[in-house]
């Protein structure tokens, strides 16, 4: 029945494909709109009016280049109306066109609001978050603390989007978000994924688009969508920037990278370079009672880790322009990542309030991991009505090598040594592998509607091995209770299509995926074969009533899915001491979550919005301990259902000319229930998190800010946290007219952020304390060189984002 269903599916699409190349436009009119410096006005909004009752008759969005078109604009008498948060309106002067017309506009000159501030406030600055239908866009460049902080840390603060301890980034509902750079793969997840993020400067970025109402183009993501956007330019010439960073915490930081663009009539080759360089640590202290026989036992472990890390990252592409309608590109791209930890685990362990004994763990380890992306990719106009094809092939692969040598040293209650050392080899290679193909079709309609249409094809191959035991002798032997070799090999067949169209007021946006998944899960040593064949469809529609010049309203129903990091199906037994034991799992299932959501703006700047998540399946760690032998092993469950209602506001506000401040509240009521083989658990928990930025114009070339975050405790599956807050602030100065901008900012400032959490389900009696190196004081440095407008690399998707995302998820 599913083979039938997916063959009816390929062959709508291609009905659909058929049906849209015949459709032909009747007039276009096409034209620019522009700020300051000739700069274009990307991203602005341009309306076209009938005359003289100024109706509406259609939209459309400003491209990077500053162009925008109407297409299938029926003969009439009109006006065009340009905005953009910040920017005056700007009305073009009236036109008359008739049938089958191409119509060339003259270039519509936006002006900042801002100018009549004069002298203290900077000319036609961009707001720090804007709201659009089914996103959000934050735009770090607004942020001084954010010219001091790298990605992953502007994430952490960005409204809508949450970074927990283990530096797992979600949108909605705490499933893990589907994350973008430019609209292509990073080719990692988890702490790779994590370090790529903290060796990249904020001030790189030109904006994060926080997607939330999502598009069938992308994958069908249950945790949302965040598109990291770097900076780039406008027009033909060469240009770069150039960042530096220095910081120290209770070690040092640093972090540089150059950034490029030279671009011709013919061609343009961009690229980009990073080098990252840092030193932190982590501890994490576990207090675990246990009773068993009428005895109580504490096992406490104070778990100390410090560890170096080195980053390469780089992107090296070329576009060659073909003709005017038709594009070819290259892309490459890799990191090169190495980190040598040094682990301290101390394990004292008490009956009835008395110390019996403690083991002490003292490990090296040694990770290395090498990524590299290769991505040719095409996109062109088929003619002049509108029509383009773009087409996409990437092949990523990763290869990580971990070794460990562990010495475990034994004593009695009274500090004594009992018995000779443990010492115990950990090696884990991994070998991973992803090869996609991805097909974009778009065509105008008629009155300005839009149908797009897709093929994705994807396949992933992971081995993966863990030789583990101890020494015998001089020889390290192999323990077979926790060695393991696993192969796990997934295709992904996908399609979609989407119709965007405009109904007076009424801006509809809606469409379909169809994912088909075959996975294959082998474990060769215990001789076990996970097989799985699934079809799923994801629909997406939004709503958009623009009611009048300062309120919009949107609809918004996604529904989504989140398959597991590839590790977290590895059957492997991962020894952390000799009674705490973490276990992948191969019947992990996908997660899959729906989600509705109803939307207000105002004035394009308020924005609150009422939410509703369901997700089943969801994945949370799962503790399993016995009594008896005191051993606890730690692994991920598709634990049950999570109900999540909440209301979430984000709202500026302009004390003065020199104070400004911007607030996001997001308050929620969630509801855990666990499938019956997890026990009777069903619990209910509110969370309340909010973030302020305050920023300060002290003069046109000085500035500062403070911002703020705070969380109520809250239930994360059968945890449950305490409070979490911390302050941070900055100021910054502009150089040399602007080119150039030194920042101090200081995280954490008074050492605050941390996760407490404890445990009570069942038998177990857990409480534990997570805490990082956040407090750092850095000092950050940037410089851009060359044209000051250069038209940036052409934005390819490359298709294996998903895929990408769940590569080497190891926290």
């Amino acid at each position: 029945m599913r083979v039938k269903f997916g063959c009816f599916f390929i062959a709508f699409l291609t009905s659909l494909f058929s049906f849209c190349y015949a459709q032909t436009g009747s007039s276009v009119i096409r034209g620019n709109v522009l700020i300051q410096n000739n700069q274009a006005a990307e991203a602005a909004t341009v309306i076209l009016l009938n005359l003289p009752d100024s109706s509406v008759v259609m939209s459309a969005l400003v491209n990077y280049k500053g162009a925008y078109q109407f297409l299938n604009a029926p003969a009439g008498t009109y006006t065009i109306l340009a905005t953009r948060l910040g920017y005056k309106k700007a009305y073009s002067p009236t036109y008359t066109v008739k049938t089958n017309q191409t119509l060339i506009v003259p270039n519509i000159q936006l002006t900042a609001i801002s100018n009549e501030l004069k002298e203290v406030s900077i000319v036609g600055k961009t707001p720090y978050v804007e709201v659009r239908p089914g996103k959000m866009i934050i735009n770090p460049a607004a942020s001084i603390i954010a010219d001091g902080q790298s990605v992953l840390d502007i994430l952490r603060q960005s409204p809508g989007v949450r970074v927990d301890n283990g530096d797992n980034i979600s949108v909605s509902g705490r499933q893990e978000a589907l994350i973008l750079i430019d609209g292509k793969a990073t080719n990692l997840s988890g702490a790779d994924l994590a370090a790529l993020l903290k060796s990249t400067q904020g001030s790189n970025v030109d904006r994060m688009e926080i997607i939330t109402g999502g598009s069938p183009r992308y994958d069908a993501a249950a945790g949302g969508i965040v598109n990291i956007v770097m900076k780039k330019g406008k027009n033909i010439g060469t240009n770069g920037t150039f960042t530096a960073s220095t910081g120290y915490g209770k070690y040092y930081k640093a972090n540089t990278g150059i950034a490029f663009n030279n671009r011709t009539d013919h061609y343009n080759i961009f690229g980009s370079y990073n080098l990252s360089a840092y030193k932190t640590f982590k501890n994490f202290d576990t207090d675990r009672k246990i009773t068993y026989q009428g005895v109580q036992s504490s096992y406490n472990t104070m778990y100390r880790s410090v560890y170096e890390n080195l980053t390469n990252n780089f992107r090296l592409g070329t576009d060659f322009f073909l003709s005017a309608r038709q594009t070819i590109g290259f892309l490459v791209s890799g990191n090169l990542n190495g980190t040598d930890y040094q682990k301290d685990n101390t394990l004292t362990i008490y009956n009835q309030g008395i110390k019996d004994s403690t083991i002490k763990a003292h490990s090296d380890l040694d990770r290395d991991i090498h990524n590299f992306s290769y991505n040719l990719n095409y996109s062109g106009k088929l003619d002049s009505t509108g029509r383009t094809l773009s087409a996409n092939v990437t092949y990523t692969t990763n290869n990580r090598h971990s070794d460990e040598y562990i010495t475990n040293n034994f004593f009695n209650g009274a500090g004594n040594i009992y018995r000779d050392p443990l010492l115990l080899e950990n090696l884990s290679p991994t070998k991973m592998s992803n090869f996609s193909a991805l097909l974009d079709y778009s065509s105008p309609l008629p009155k300005g509607a839009k149908f797009e249409a897709g093929l994705k094809f994807s396949s992933t191959k992971t081995d993966n091995n863990l030789i583990f035991g101890p020494k015998v002798g001089n020889v390290y032997t192999v323990d077979t209770i926790f060695s393991n070799y696993f192969i796990y090999t997934e295709r992904i067949g996908a399609g979609y299509v989407n119709y965007s169209g405009k109904f007076g007021k009424l801006d509809l946006n809606a469409g379909v995926r169809g994912e088909y998944t075959s996975s294959d899960g082998n474990s060769v040593t215990q001789g076990n074969n996970t097989k799985r064949n699934y079809f799923n469809l994801f629909p997406t529609i939004l709503l958009n009533y623009h009611y009048n010049d300062k309120n919009d309203y949107a609809l918004t129903f996604t529904r989504g899915v989140s398959r597991p990091i590839y590790d977290k199906l590895n059957p492997f037994l991962y020894f952390i001491d000799l009674y705490n034991y973490q276990a992948g799992n191969a019947y992990l299932r996908p997660v899959y979550a729906n989600t509705l959501s109803l939307t207000h703006t105002y004035n394009q700047e308020i924005n609150t919005k009422l939410y509703a998540i369901l997700a089943t399946g969801a994945s949370f760690p799962f503790y399993a301990q016995d009594d008896a032998t005191k051993v606890i092993l730690n692994t991920d469950v598709n634990l049950g259902r999570v109900h999540t209602i909440g209301i979430n506001i984000t709202a500026p506000i302009k004390f003065n000319t020199w104070w400004t401040s911007s607030y996001d509240v997001d308050a929620s009521y969630q509801r855990y229930i666990a499938d019956p083989q997890y026990g009777d658990f069903d619990r209910s928990t509110g969370d309340l998190i909010v973030n302020t930025v305050q920023s300060f114009n002290i003069s046109s070339v000085l500035g500062a800010e403070v911002a703020g975050h705070y969380e109520t405790p809250t239930l994360y599956g059968i945890n449950q946290f305490k409070a979490n807050y911390y302050v941070e602030a900055g100021v910054s100065m502009q150089l040399w007219n602007k080119l150039g901008k030194l920042s101090l900012v200081a995280n954490d400032i008074f050492n605050t952020n941390r996760d407490r959490s404890s445990t009570k389900y069942q038998n177990l009696d857990r409480y534990t304390v997570d805490r990082r190196e956040y407090r750092v004081v850095t000092l950050s440095f940037s410089y851009r060189f060359g044209k000051t407008s250069v038209k940036g690399a052409a934005r390819h998707r490359t298709g294996s984002e998903e895929e990408q995302k769940r590569m080497n998820g190891v926290n």
